[in-house]
């Protein structure tokens, strides 16, 4: 039940090839990127004695269930939302209050990504994790809450205006770990970034492939795990959204990046893709 495609999204996902391979799932078309600023520390909904909150398949990841299912996570900082997100607060068995922030996905593309059905979700508790274009942290916020307190995010952000929003985030949440540099030189931030687990990129960048492949080269494990967020008219506005994901998924392998599935995140982001893969897999792993 708890893994089921969210009614609440109107999703409809199929897998299109077998394990080991690229795996290419897709939806239906249609709908649109909701736009807004991240609002900061603003009171959330209290919890309904109606709503029921169970683990998603992925661990980190719950599914408030009541007139609607909606994505959501354990709120680290109680009480805070960070981009106006609803808030739940239920009891548990034992009379624990846990709050947990509903997870907008056309505010994220990781939410989307999750919401979509994508096959294997690397990010978990306890994860160590580099986030490439953490932007103002509305995403990344999320991330802290499903790697927990034994995990860690290094949140990368060239922006100094959307890094401040960042940074302040950051002071409530221990396991972030905010970077104001460009992801293009990742020699900048070496020392403050350790190995990492899975790599999150979503620079919009036309050379994104190669930035995930340099960030790659300095901190992510050996047949670690990243996930790369493509916009296609950012990377050639020229090309249909269908060729653009091929030639980067093409790129990618060029660098020692494996992709292993490729989900598409309509209708909450229009022409955008999800890559998910592995770097540096030896060969009894690749086949």
């Amino acid at each position: 039940m708890a893994s089921r495609i969210l009614s609440h999204y109107n999703v409809h996902a199929r897998n299109l090839s077998k394990e080991g391979t690229l795996r290419i799932t897709s939806r239906d078309q249609g709908g649109r990127h909701a736009q807004g600023k991240p609002q900061k520390k603003q009171h959330g909904s209290s919890g309904s004695n109606k709503v029921v909150v169970v683990p998603h398949r992925f661990p980190g990841v719950y599914i408030a269930k009541g007139k609607s299912d909606a994505l959501v996570t354990r709120n680290m900082v109680v009480g805070e939302s960070i981009y106006g997100e609803k808030r739940i607060e239920v009891t548990n068995e034992d009379g624990e209050k846990i709050e947990y922030r509903m997870w907008n996905p056309f505010r994220s593309k990781l939410g989307a990504t999750i919401i979509g059905g994508v096959a294997n979700m690397p990010i978990g508790i306890g994860s160590k994790v580099l986030y490439l274009g953490a932007a103002n942290g509305t995403t990344v916020s999320h991330v802290s809450d499903m790697v927990g307190p034994t995990g860690l995010v290094y949140a990368v952000e060239f922006s100094h205006r959307s890094a401040r929003d960042l940074t302040n985030m950051a002071k409530r949440r221990p396991n972030i770990v905010p970077i104001v540099e460009d992801a293009r030189q990742p020699q900048k931030y070496r020392m403050l970034v350790g190995m990492v687990d899975i790599i999150f990129a979503d620079v919009a960048q036309p050379d994104q492939a190669r930035i995930v492949a340099m960030n790659a080269d300095h901190f992510l494990k050996p047949a670690g795990w990243y996930i790369i967020a493509i916009k296609a008219n950012c990377v050639d506005s020229t090309a249909s959204p269908e060729a653009v994901f091929a030639a980067e998924v093409d790129k990618l392998r060029k660098e020692n990046c494996k992709p292993r599935e490729q989900l598409t995140l309509e209708p909450y982001h229009r022409d955008h893709a999800v890559v998910i893969g592995q770097y540096r897999v030896k060969k009894k792993q690749a086949s």
